[in-house]
């Protein structure tokens, strides 16, 4: 591991912890040539997760996307960060254990309205109008409906 201030390969580790949930091991390194001290995580190699898009072209599966677009629905709501954050997680376990490695859009949108909709009501209609394309105030409206149906 190369020191991300000198360039330097030689380092000692001086802690290690797991992190991300068991995902990842955290270490903490002192460079032995400037002494400075930085982080670096050991991950699993995984095959990567491609996500079908509508047009039928392919990406890899971005957390930091799926992420993005909760915090954008959640904007000005109260919830943490940390929950959007545990929400992503629980997302991208659920798409990984499939043990497919191609996923549909829709998959991951399907999965993201479920979770809003009982984390919070603005942010799922907020969501939800980007995610189905509304063209006018009529789509809100039948949302909205079908929102306060499931919830009496």
């Amino acid at each position: 591991m190369r020191c991300p201030y000198c360039g330097t390969s030689e380092s000692r580790v001086l802690d290690s912890r797991p992190a991300e949930e068991g995902n990842a091991v955290r270490r903490r390194r002192e460079c032995a040539r400037c002494s400075k001290r930085f982080t670096t995580y050991e991950r699993v190699d995984e095959l990567p997760l491609m996500v079908v898009k509508k047009d039928g072209r392919r990406e890899f599966f971005s957390r930091q996307k799926l992420l993005a677009g909760l915090i954008t629905a959640c904007q000005k709501r109260p919830i943490s960060t940390g929950r959007l954050e545990q929400m992503a997680g629980e997302i991208e376990r659920d798409l990984k254990s499939t043990m497919e490695r191609e996923v549909p859009s829709s998959d991951i949108g399907e999965q993201v309205m479920v979770r809003l909709r009982d984390l919070d009501e603005v942010a799922y209609v907020r969501f939800v109008s980007v995610y189905r394309e509304f063209k006018d105030v009529q789509g809100f409206m039948r949302e909205i409906e079908q929102l306060i149906k499931k919830k009496n």
